[in-house]
């Protein structure tokens, strides 16, 4: 490796300039990655509700739908609103009390529950139908104008409406994610780093793998907006480090060629490869366990964060050495002594008192096992949206006013006589929750014959193949009141018609309960099975892997619980976020300190020595790298308007600090009360007798 760093060192203008250009296909490779803003999209293509919606795109031409309220209006300014509505690019239905009357079926005739359906006091109710999928971004761009030409007494709900305000927020809040996650880290390294530049080129170099990241995706077509999120401030907050060990590196390496900074810098490369590469597995490794999730929201945050990672190893062994070494004099001229002090008393106190620490631990993980199994979860990702928004007031004016909370779409075969699709409308309608039930039979009714039912009300329900149905629900998305009520509709509907499916957003997310708490193990366990292993091959240890991996556990079941014992709910994505990004991000924490412990161990201290020098060698790393997740993650926490993104990151910055507390003060004890377990059966702990006495003979 230390030829590689030579050829760094002597190449470092050639390697900034090529940095530099790589930026410009990189950023016009993140300004054309399509971003998608539907959770529900990553769910398996092969399910019900996933097949039925393909269908419906197939055979109706119809993806996503909204229930449009105007509140005030007469019929003439209604049916001009629909017509206005009609025209706009991507919308293929719109269905009023106007429209379905037309010219040619006396309103007397029809249904009584039809016109109460449509009509609420001052308020009328048309709905909507797209040409495309629900987040498709036709299907955004026609709520968008829909919006521009409607007035304020026009209230657009649905899935679409809430993904084009996530949309807006998301754009215009990614880059200041950004921004204040370099601001607060760059505050961080200042005060923990002997100069005041050098965080500045921390961040530049870090920046450049961000870039080349973000740009890369496009080679996956399109990213969710989770992912474009959290990808910036989770990259700067897992590939610091790597920053900051060249640094330490390139420091101690000046001692030995102090008249030589090329030498110095060429040596600390080949250094930081070994020990980054091996560091940057277990945060890979945690990243890509996500991969195997059924959800493919997963495979989508994990590919881009474990291609983060490499980019973020390549960019501090290539670009960051060539920068230290081109601005070397403005670096030396801006430093001065680091704030954090030694820690030594700190180490010598936690060694000392060793089962003190071990005894708290072992009482803190009842309640953390408890309050991990017992925290309450929520699907409904647009109920931590704020309340301020376009749809979140739509959709809480159709509870409000239509008691209506969720729609399902039932699909069924069209050929289904009358007779027995208004018995299934029947049974529907007496099912615990549902509003309404409107199909084909019961908007035409028995008096009105199909001929002369207008053509595009008829193509919106029924088609060569299936007849649909509309069906609305005072039961929220997501709660168990309307999953018993699926369940149920489609034990009716599959009496009827085996082939029926049911689809919709309450639908969807069911599924996505059930998927998503079947995969969480999955990960769980998959990624706790890497980081073993990694950490089993890297020291050659049976007892190591259980004690790191154990430690770190802790303090996610402390993180996760904590949620229980304060009375919040987390989204359905948290655990499977900080299970995989806080074991694999901060296990280096255990790692580093493990590898000083090995070393002391090895060169014939005693345990209470070699601990001691170990937790005092590593405990200012430890801390700086702490400091420096949890000030990435907990500005974009404070700020974003976005619940989820704002809960994930808090929940990060929280684990970042509860892992520091956690090696920093549990590790140690684990090491004192485990220490002939861990030198029997790990390698490289104690030194063999031959060679120990070959050893002393020379000294002799």
């Amino acid at each position: 490796m230390l030829r590689f760093g030579e050829w760094i060192v002597k190449n470092r203008v050639f390697i900034l300039i090529v940095g530099v250009v790589l930026l410009i296909p990189s950023a016009l490779g993140y300004v054309n990655t399509r971003v998608n803003y539907d959770i529900l999209s990553y769910l398996p293509k092969d399910i019900n509700t996933m097949v039925g919606q393909d269908i419906l795109k197939e055979d109706f031409g119809q993806g996503g739908f909204s229930l449009v309220m105007l509140e005030g209006m007469s019929d003439k300014d209604v049916a001009a609103t629909a017509d206005r509505i009609s025209a706009v690019e991507h919308v293929s239905d719109v269905i009023c009390y106007q429209s379905m009357t037309g010219c040619n079926i006396p309103r007397e005739i029809l249904p009584d529950n039809i016109y109460s359906f449509f009509n609420h006091g001052d308020n009328t109710m048309m709905a909507v139908f797209f040409d495309d999928t629900t987040s498709a971004d036709g299907t955004l761009a026609a709520v968008e104008e829909m919006r521009n030409i409607t007035s304020k007494q026009c209230f657009i709900s649905g899935m679409s409406a809430i993904t084009l305000d996530m949309k807006n927020i998301t754009q215009n809040e990614t880059l200041i994610y950004a921004l204040i996650a370099v601001i607060l880290t760059s505050i961080v390294l200042t005060l923990t780093m002997d100069s005041f530049l050098i965080p500045v080129f921390f961040m530049l170099s870090i920046g450049f793998a961000v870039v080349w990241n973000l740009g890369s995706n496009i080679l996956f077509g399109e990213i969710s907006f989770i992912t474009q999120a959290l990808a910036m401030v989770l990259q700067l907050g897992v590939t610091m480090d790597y920053s900051i060990f060249l640094w330490h590196s390139y420091k101690e390496q000046l001692k030995y060629y102090p008249d030589s900074k090329q030498e110095a810098m060429a040596h600390a490369v080949a250094a930081t490869i070994t020990s980054v590469v091996g560091s940057s597995f277990t945060t890979v490794a945690g990243f890509l366990a996500m991969c195997f999730m059924t959800f493919t929201l997963g495979l989508d945050l994990g590919l881009v964060m474990a291609k983060g990672v490499v980019c973020g190893v390549i960019a501090c062994v290539t670009v960051l050495p060539a920068m230290i070494l081109i601005f070397g004099k403005a670096i030396t001229q801006t430093s001065h002594k680091a704030f954090l002090p030694e820690f030594k008393r700190t180490s010598s106190f936690i060694v000392k008192h060793s089962w003190a620490f071990l005894t708290v631990a072992v009482a803190i993980l009842i309640p953390a096992v408890f309050g991990n199994s017992h925290y309450g979860v929520y699907y409904k990702l647009d109920s931590t949206l704020p309340a301020y928004l376009d749809s979140v007031t739509a959709n809480t004016k159709l509870a409000e006013d239509y008691n209506m909370n969720s729609i399902h779409i039932l699909m069924f075969d069209s050929k289904m006589s009358a007779k027995e699709a208004n018995k299934m409308i029947n049974e529907i309608k007496d099912t615990d929750g549902v509003q309404f039930a409107m199909g084909f039979n019961s908007v035409v009714g028995p008096a009105v014959p199909e001929e002369v039912v207008p053509d595009e009300l008829k193509s919106v329900l029924k088609s060569d193949k299936w007849q649909l149905m509309l069906i609305g629900s005072e039961y929220e998305v997501a709660s168990d009141e309307v999953n018993s009520q699926i369940e149920k509709l489609n034990d009716i509907a599959a009496k009827y018609d085996k082939n029926s499916m049911l689809i919709g957003e309450a639908p969807a997310t069911k599924d996505l309960i059930t998927i998503t708490d079947r995969d969480f193990r999955i990960v769980n366990f998959l990624s706790i099975a890497a980081i073993f292993l990694i950490i089993a091959f890297t020291f050659k240890s049976v007892s190591l892997p259980v004690i790191l991996v154990s430690v770190i556990e802790l303090a996610i079941m402390i993180n996760l619980g904590t949620a229980y014992f304060t009375g919040s709910k987390l989204s359905f994505i948290a655990p499977i976020v900080i299970g995989t990004i806080q074991l694999g991000a901060t296990v280096d924490y255990a790692i580093l300190m493990t590898t000083r412990y090995r070393a002391e161990r090895y060169s014939g201290k005693d345990k209470k020595e070699a601990v001691s020098i170990a937790l005092a060698a590593s405990i200012k790393s430890v801390i700086t790298s702490a400091l420096g997740f949890f000030a990435a993650t907990v500005g974009v926490a404070l700020y974003s308007d976005i619940g989820l993104i704002s809960e994930l990151c808090m929940l990060l910055a929280r684990g970042a600090l509860i892992s520091m507390a956690v090696v920093i003060t549990v590790l140690p004890s684990m090491f004192m009360v485990f220490d002939r377990v861990i030198c029997r059966t790990s390698a490289g702990f104690v030194q063999k007798k031959e060679k120990k006495h070959r050893h002393i003979f020379r000294t002799a």
